[in-house]
């Protein structure tokens, strides 16, 4: 079997000298190194590197305020395809499903942590050349590139979530840096720039699954970042028919110009041409119950028996060669190793990093009071927070689209545990919220008969598997690599932009769905269906609609048809109507344009030189969040 358990890049490995200013609470500042003696050899730009890199692993792991601080999990939550859910006490999950809140700085995790991850970025783009590069300069064009490109990469995450923030570029942070500036005229251009630079810097070759950009992953994000200004900026409805001009940043790696859909096109057929990348051959590779182990299982007649993968070829299974971690259509992601711990860290260096931590959050409610952690109750899946559950508008919508194209989607049940049909034992908790009737299998950690207690993951029966540094096997074995961008979004995007539906057409081929011509409908619907509960459509409904388009865009009216749809509260099933917690969805849409509160406290920092965001006035009673339950 493959080794799975590995170090990853992002591993925060060096102590690293930055510059901060007191206005923006960014990153913390070492005294014991200073700019002209640190970094003085490669491998110091190197450990830079992987302090810039471990940014996502505190966002993809770390757990503070009750909240994981992965954006993408914030924006499954805010879409049409989760409800908050979770106890009676998780409000946080909730106040964000509702897009409301319950403390002026309830939202600040990320803020800090974006900031302290371009601080570093920052960091590592001045000072590349404190270093002797001479003959080595692939290296330090790889590493400049990785640094242009993390930066790219965390505002554009900052930004899709905060709106107009300060732009800062620099270690020295100006007086003018402070200033919020408009995300469309200033933020984007700079974050396209950022990541050409990374394109042009970078060696033109694969990462193949180190947990470092590369070339093809600068490409894929150019597409990505020029997508969402032009649909959600400058409005432009149908990217096949549309386009979009954005002037870029000159600095290394980028001559400067402008950039329009045809770079984007040819960016992405780059990737096809030349990347190396393809779809894994069966929809269910790409996610952990599809592993070796629970497919023995399946097959050995000794006990349980999970049918839903009883029918794929083993050599497909998650942890074989090509398939799970690494696999051929990973792109780029965010990795883990087993050395995460239970307690709740510091800001930058949350002991729960090293485990993906989504797995906790989406799994089975906890069970203390009906047992579910029991292996009989809910095999071959573990127990979790059950905060963020799928909604019935995703199950009830893909039906819909299945019974009207006479076709069963493969990625349906890939993506959602059908609770009442897949695990007939499972009961509600009594302080439920929200439910659905389904939960998440993707991500979802998996149990097995071969496992010693009923909440082992499967993971410690992989090679390579440690116990030594976790005290919380439920807290701390989770290590599925979280995508940031597959292949398959690749190819959506092509389609997308082009109108040419071959390539959306290899993405329905391997779904076993019909392939369809190219239609706007038709994309979007391929966008859900593929990337169902991965983080993207939140975006992706904001592009569709553009900025300020009120109560009837595409967006507000797919988060309004929650309203009245059956839910499980308390315990009792199917007991109530789901209702907006303060006053619609759509009203909370079109008063925010799904931008969430800048923090009060980073307001007050900044002395007037920052605003908060539209729709987000805290003596608002619609903004305030609302016990329901």
């Amino acid at each position: 079997m493959k080794k799975y358990i590995l170090s990853a890049v992002v591993v925060l490995t060096a102590t690293i000298f930055t510059a901060c200013n007191d206005s923006l609470d960014t990153d913390p500042r070492v005294t014991e190194l200073t700019a002209a003696t640190f970094p003085g050899k490669p491998a110091d730009v190197e450990a830079l590197n992987a302090a810039t890199y471990s940014i996502m692993n505190t966002l993809g792991g770390g757990d503070q305020s009750g909240i994981l601080n992965n954006p993408f999990y914030w924006w499954s939550l805010m879409s049409d395809d989760c409800y908050g859910s979770g106890g009676l006490q998780d409000n946080v999950a909730k106040s964000l499903h509702h897009f409301t809140t319950a403390s002026a700085n309830q939202y600040e995790q990320d803020f800090i942590l974006l900031y302290g991850g371009i601080s570093r970025a920052n960091n590592q783009i001045e000072t590349i050349d404190n270093v002797d590069w001479t003959n080595n300069t692939v290296q330090r064009n790889q590493l400049l590139g990785e640094g242009y490109f993390m930066r790219g990469l965390y505002y554009m995450w900052l930004s899709q979530l905060y709106g107009d923030v300060p732009l800062i570029t620099s270690t020295v942070i100006t007086d003018d840096m402070q200033q919020q500036v408009s995300a469309e005229e200033f933020i984007y251009p700079q974050i396209i720039s950022d990541f050409v630079s990374a394109k042009n810097l970078m060696k033109p070759e694969r990462a193949n699954g180190s947990g470092h950009a590369d070339k093809f992953a600068a490409e894929a994000f150019i597409a990505r970042a020029w997508m969402f200004w032009a649909g959600f900026y400058k409005k432009v409805g149908e990217l096949a028919t549309g386009d979009a001009t954005i002037e870029l940043v000159e600095q290394e790696g980028c001559p400067g110009g402008t950039l329009a859909k045809a770079d984007v096109i040819a960016a992405l057929k780059d990737i096809v041409n030349n990347g190396g990348y393809k779809l894994c051959p069966d929809y269910r590779s790409l996610w952990q119950y599809s592993n070796s182990l629970l497919w023995d299982e399946a097959h050995d007649g000794k006990g349980h028996s999970y049918d839903f993968i009883a029918d794929m070829d083993r050599s497909n299974c998650f942890d074989m060669p090509g398939m799970g971690n690494g696999n051929t259509e990973e792109i780029f992601q965010i990795q883990f190793m087993n050395a995460s711990k239970w307690a709740i860290g510091g800001t930058y260096n949350n002991p729960r990093m090293y485990s993906n931590y989504l797995s906790c959050f989406w799994g089975l409610r906890n069970g203390a009071t009906n047992d579910n952690g029991k292996r009989d109750k809910t095999y071959p899946f573990n127990q979790g927070w059950g905060q963020g559950t799928p909604s019935r508008n995703l199950w009830d919508d893909w039906t819909a689209a299945e019974t009207a194209g006479s076709y069963t989607d493969i990625r349906k049940l890939g993506s959602l545990i059908d609770l009442d049909n897949e695990l007939a034992s499972y009961t509600y908790e009594k302080d439920d919220c929200e439910e659905s009737g389904y939960a998440v299998k993707k991500y979802a950690d998996v149990n097995l008969d071969a496992c010693a207690a009923d909440n082992d993951s499967w993971w410690s029966k992989t090679e390579g598997y440690s116990s030594s540094s976790l005290d919380n096997k439920q807290q701390g074995d989770h290590f599925e690599d979280f995508y940031l961008m597959r292949y398959a979004d690749v190819l959506l995007m092509l389609t997308e932009v082009t109108g040419d539906a071959q390539y959306m057409n290899q993405v329905q081929k391997r779904a076993g769905v019909p392939q369809t011509p190219y239609s706007l409908k038709n994309v979007q619907n391929e966008r859900r269906w593929e990337f169902a509960l991965e983080g993207l459509r939140f975006n992706d409904m904001r592009r569709w609609s553009g900025i300020d388009s009120g109560e009837s865009s595409y967006a507000a009216k797919a988060l309004q048809a929650q309203s009245g749809k059956v839910i499980t509260v308390r315990g009792k099933k199917n007991s109530m109507n789901m209702a907006h917690m303060t006053c619609s969805w759509a009203k909370r849409y079109a008063a925010t344009n799904g931008f969430l509160p800048k923090p009060q406290a980073q307001i007050t920092l900044m002395n007037g030189k920052m605003e908060q965001n539209p729709g987000w006035d805290l003596a608002d009673q619609e903004t305030q969040y609302k016990v329901l339950y």
